[in-house]
């Protein structure tokens, strides 16, 4: 219990940290001509609706799939679960490239590598949620890879048993019964979600500092590893 408070306090922080960042980005004149790369699944603005994708209104500050209504998959759930909210760096990462934070996610954009066109894009977006005038600025920091993970890592064979003696410091926090009692289930994962949510974790892609320092001590066999364990776990 003691942990999970600890944890909860820690992811606290994070964001806490991440609204006091206060640097120009953008123009959003510029990203509303962006836009029109994403206008073919998300509407944005007065009386925009859910189309391919989720409407964006609204989008800063809030829980990665957590628009009511909107049948996101799986793994962008399993973010959401986890934690991971949108703001200008978790934005300017999944814009980059969308399997750099969720695998397997279903939108099929190819990621925008410019870093400047994010930034701009961002500042226009930034124009349609609550109270923009509120809502900090920070430069894109994130860094996105052509593939979520290298393809080298992805094709690890993890050892089951090495991971089920790796596994003790996981499930001081998650259930291994698969419950999620406030903290997300980790088993019955498909292994290249596990990997790739690890490495989101180590390269500090996803915002909790409890699982970036954890994984940070890990290495790519010893990730795969508990990939492979927590799969079949029942």
């Amino acid at each position: 219990m003691i942990a999970r408070r600890l944890l909860l306090i820690a992811l606290t922080a994070v964001f806490a940290a991440g609204a006091a960042q206060a640097e120009l980005v953008g123009d959003a004149e510029a990203g509303e001509t962006l836009y029109g790369q994403c206008k073919g699944c998300h509407e944005i603005g007065k009386g925009a609706e859910d189309r391919i994708g989720p409407h964006l209104n609204g989008l800063f500050g809030r829980r990665v799939a957590s628009h009511e209504g909107f049948a996101y998959s799986a793994s962008m759930q399993r973010a959401g679960v986890d934690g991971l909210i949108w703001g200008f760096d978790t934005l300017d990462a999944y814009i980059e490239n969308p399997r750099a934070l969720v695998s397997k996610t279903r939108m099929s954009y190819r990621g925008m590598k410019d870093a400047q066109d994010r930034a701009d894009l961002m500042a226009y977006l930034r124009r349609f949620s609550a109270s923009p005038a509120n809502i900090p600025e920070a430069a894109p920091t994130a860094q996105g890879t052509d593939h979520a993970v290298d393809p080298a890592i992805l094709a690890i064979q993890g050892d089951p048993e090495y991971g089920e003696y790796l596994s003790s410091e996981c499930v001081s926090c998650h259930q291994a019964d698969g419950s999620s009692d406030g903290i997300p289930s980790i088993t019955r994962w498909p292994e290249e979600d596990f990997v790739v949510a690890m490495h989101a974790y180590k390269d500090k892609l996803r915002p909790h500092p409890v699982m970036q320092m954890m994984a940070g001590r890990l290495s790519n066999e010893e990730i795969a590893a508990l990939a492979a364990y927590f799969k079949d776990l029942d």
